[in-house]
């Protein structure tokens, strides 16, 4: 009989623990933006640095249309963040054929984040993916984390099909390529 209240104790300390670990990691898990199989807010107007309309506050939402689109929130221009748009300009390259688009919003009032960009696209050759400029809260409806250093969202038919959201120093390779492989859910 002792052993069977022994098991018992056992198995709920275990669980408790199991509850408090799985509590822990929701609670680290941030939310910003569109979330999968959720519709995008609408259209929005950046300021656009690179592209056909530099220069213009302009919606990309709206030059994208229903294509497959891969949709980047960030807050400031890091090494990995440039690695993630140089990917994401090839892919967009590579899937010409499906109408893929791409852009970079950067939600941010930074002085002198215009200049850094377009230098960063022209030291990087980003040819496809639009860079462009927002409010630091993000454009209204789409939910952008304060605690989001980066938000991607693949969406295709204005539909979020693919949420990667990262809080600073947590964009690395491996979710780079993360990300760069979840492309297929939006192209066919």
């Amino acid at each position: 009989m002792k052993t069977h209240h022994f098991f018992t104790a056992l198995c709920v300390a275990v669980a408790l623990v199991v509850s408090n670990v799985n509590a822990e990691k929701k609670a680290d898990k941030l939310t910003s933006g569109p979330q999968v199989n959720q519709k995008l807010a609408g259209p929005f107007h950046p300021l656009n640095v690179t592209g056909e309309k530099a220069g213009e506050k302009n919606c990309l939402f709206c030059s994208n249309g229903d294509n497959p689109v891969a949709m980047i929130f960030a807050r400031e221009v890091t090494p990995e963040l440039t690695k993630l748009i140089k990917k994401i300009d090839e892919a967009t390259a590579k899937n010409k054929a499906a109408d893929m688009g791409s852009f970079v919003v950067f939600c941010s009032d930074s002085d002198g984040l215009e200049k850094k960009l377009k230098e960063m696209a022209s030291e990087n050759k980003i040819k496809d993916c639009i860079l462009s400029i927002d409010n630091p809260a993000g454009p209204k409806g789409y939910n952008v984390s304060k605690d989001a250093d980066v938000t991607v969202i693949l969406y295709v038919k204005r539909t979020c099909k693919a949420n990667h959201t990262f809080k600073k120093g947590q964009l690395n390779e491996k979710a780079i390529d993360t990300i760069v492989s979840d492309v297929s859910k939006i192209v066919k």
